[in-house]
């Protein structure tokens, strides 16, 4: 199988764009007869569905958003696992594509005209199928996120601090907890930070806002202003 591994750096990246790419918040909204993208925020990420049609279709979308990043995460995984010295550098690169692949597609979807949500609950999900390097430190910084979130009462504010923590508690737990020297995880780990920096990139607009006080609270019905930053 050493020989068809290219076909993790091709061919699999490209089916986790595609996945990625399904836009689970305009069709749910869709079957509503809704309009997402000229609703609330304009956003077509989980926080926007559940402000446009409640939270129960909120967490639908959620959950199906952390599903399109975990499946092919983990079944790349599971492939990979079946090679020789599992996991070498390579391997690692490897996965990553594929779970790169999965964060680009929904963050530039090819359906919405290469545009898309902030990545949150599609890079948990590749967190979470980066097993176990990432899952221990995603499942922490997943309880930070609903515990700033619901404290804040922002959930931009949730995904930024998640989004921060997350490095620092991918090399601690590895290092202290599994005994796994970051340095032989390089490529995870600078994975882990690139994805950091996107989703605050990402989440530019949210920062704005909070700065000017017109970021809108969990509860809000209406999201204001803030479709200056569609993506």
């Amino acid at each position: 199988m050493t020989e068809n591994l290219w076909v993790f750096f091709v061919a699999f990246p490209l089916a986790g764009y595609v996945i990625g790419s399904t836009p689970f918040g305009p069709i749910i909204a869709r079957f509503h007869g809704v309009d997402l993208r000229a609703r609330g925020s304009g956003n077509v990420g989980a926080t926007n569905v559940g402000r446009a049609l409640g939270r129960r279709w909120g967490y639908l979308c959620f959950l199906l958003d952390v599903a399109k990043g975990l499946v092919p995460t983990l079944v790349a995984g599971m492939l990979l696992r079946l090679l020789n010295n599992f996991p070498t550098q390579v391997h690692q690169g490897a996965w990553l594509a594929v779970g790169l692949g999965c964060i680009l597609g929904h963050v530039l979807s090819f359906w919405l005209g290469f545009r898309g949500g902030k990545g949150v609950a599609t890079s948990l999900g590749v967190v979470l199928g980066v097993f176990p390097y990432f899952t221990y430190a995603g499942l922490v910084v997943f309880g930070l996120w609903a515990v700033v979130s619901g404290v804040s009462r922002y959930v931009s504010v949730g995904s930024i601090t998640a989004a921060v923590a997350f490095w620092p508690l991918f090399a601690a737990i590895n290092w202290f907890a599994m005994g796994l020297s970051p340095r032989d995880l390089w490529p995870l780990g600078a994975f882990a930070a690139a994805m950091a920096v996107l989703i605050v990139f990402l989440h530019r607009g949210n920062i704005r806002r909070l700065l000017t006080g017109r970021e809108n609270k969990i509860g809000d019905e209406q999201a204001g202003d803030s479709r200056d930053e569609h993506r």
